[in-house]
């Protein structure tokens, strides 16, 4: 992939049935059934493989490619082995064809669909560069708004794969943050950590069966905070509050009990259920 944000020049994202599927492996589809009658969708379907439906944080993949050129930020200084992902945001346009292509324009990064140049998503990301300088001190990072204090719990899903990050890298993040001990060691981990958006998907994909009862359509957005890492195979415990149209969640990790990852995403419409 050839990619310049910086300067506004395009690029062109391809992916087939077979990235889907992957990546809703990757995120823990069917991982406790194989026949889940939520789930197998993402990975099969009876009328061939071109039908079958993509999970919207799928998207966060046509923007992984950015974090390797943030060394075209003029003035921006950084070890590349201490990026942390901050924050992640995603509006889905229209559901996700199941293979195609997505040009990617910018910093914030607007994915089209090849053919018919209609938006697919829109990904904002923010990222932590330890022990990085260069830009005024009058720069702020987009912040999301404050959960309400008016939280109602809807569920908890405990959700474990010890070889979770070795089968989400297959989805095209490579970072060695995530596999090689030598550079977790050196980036301050005790051993290589899950990636973010891969805990990011987990949670997604739990409110897609608890709340959207299985329809990924009706995730009109997606935001998150990354508050701490995930080791693999550490078991995350989903919290999630209905307030309207909105879903406010919460992923803990139960070992040590800490708070990993919150955010919110808002819905197009309710079930008839909810």
């Amino acid at each position: 992939m050839v990619l310049d944000i910086w300067d506004g020049s395009q690029t062109t994202h391809t992916y087939t049935e077979r990235d889907a599927a992957l990546y809703a492996l990757g995120v823990g589809a069917c991982g406790r059934d194989a026949l889940d009658k939520y789930e197998l969708k993402y990975v099969y379907h009876e009328d061939g493989q071109q039908s079958i439906q993509v999970l919207p944080t799928f998207g966060v993949l046509f923007a992984v490619g950015f974090l390797s050129h943030l060394s075209h930020v003029p003035g921006l200084q950084y070890d590349p082995r201490l990026v942390l992902h901050g924050q992640q945001y995603i509006e889905i346009y229209k559901p996700f064809p199941s293979s195609g292509k997505a040009a990617i324009l910018e910093v914030e990064i607007i994915s089209y669909e090849k053919e018919s140049s209609e938006p697919i998503c829109l990904n904002r990301i923010t990222v932590y560069l330890r022990g990085a300088g260069g830009f005024s001190k009058s720069s702020h990072p987009y912040s999301y708004s404050k959960n309400s204090a008016s939280q109602n719990l809807a569920a908890k899903i405990p959700n474990r794969q010890p070889f979770a990050a070795l089968l989400y890298r297959l989805s095209g993040d490579y970072n060695p943050l995530h596999s090689d001990p030598k550079v977790a060691e050196i980036a301050g981990f005790s051993r290589p950590i899950q990636h973010g958006l891969c805990t990011m998907g987990f949670a997604v994909r739990a409110i897609i069966k608890c709340i959207c009862r299985g329809d990924p359509n009706m995730i009109k957005n997606i935001s998150g905070r990354f508050l701490l890492h995930v080791y693999p195979g550490e078991t995350l415990i989903m919290e999630m509050w209905l307030e309207g149209l909105r879903v406010v969640y919460q992923v803990k990790v139960k070992e040590r009990n800490k708070a990993v990852l919150s955010g919110v995403i808002d819905l197009t419409h309710l079930t008839s259920s909810l």
